[in-house]
């Protein structure tokens, strides 16, 4: 797709859903001796999530995991909109599209993997990490440059955020 497509599409957006791990997560996961599941969290990710609350543009998280990390990060954030134990995303934002009024293409997904691949193809504004798996590269419409866990998330925000103020991207 053409970067002025892509302007275009980035400019519509009004709600930005991001998968938890290997997007908001480099993929892996700490256990501790106690069975204590940590994640690492990039703070350049976060600060994505301030920047777009500032333009007028919510973000929220739709992962298939049950995490208490997750749910403590989210609050940290503001994150109004947070799905856990997810395992059919695309009904998830139907959920989300009947409950705010909101359309498809005023939505933006990012995404890792197989299961994020109907989501993807769903939204108006679909991307990827930078090392995302070949499935989700095949049907995204923006491919990150940063990998997952290191500021992906950051990199969209920064992205929809120019569009929106007609700076860069046009």
């Amino acid at each position: 797709m053409k970067l002025a497509e892509l302007t275009a599409r980035a400019r519509r957006i009004r709600l930005v859903l991001t998968d938890c791990d290997g997007v908001l997560t480099d993929g892996g996961v700490y256990y501790s001796e106690r069975g204590e599941e940590m994640k690492r969290f990039n703070i350049r990710d976060g600060m994505g999530v301030v920047r777009l609350r500032e333009h007028g543009i919510a973000s929220g998280i739709i992962t298939g995991e049950v995490s208490p990390s997750v749910r403590t990060r989210a609050a940290k954030l503001q994150i109004e909109e947070l799905h856990l134990g997810i395992k059919d995303k695309t009904a998830c934002l139907q959920e989300i599209l009947d409950r705010t009024g909101l359309q498809a293409d005023e939505i933006a997904f990012i995404g890792d993997d197989t299961n994020d691949i109907e989501i993807l193809s769903r939204v108006g504004f679909s991307a990827c990490p930078g090392d995302a798996t070949s499935f989700a590269r095949a049907v995204a419409d923006f491919h990150c440059q940063t990998p997952g866990g290191h500021g992906c998330f950051r990199e969209l925000a920064e992205f929809i955020i120019a569009a929106q103020l007609g700076n860069g991207h046009s």
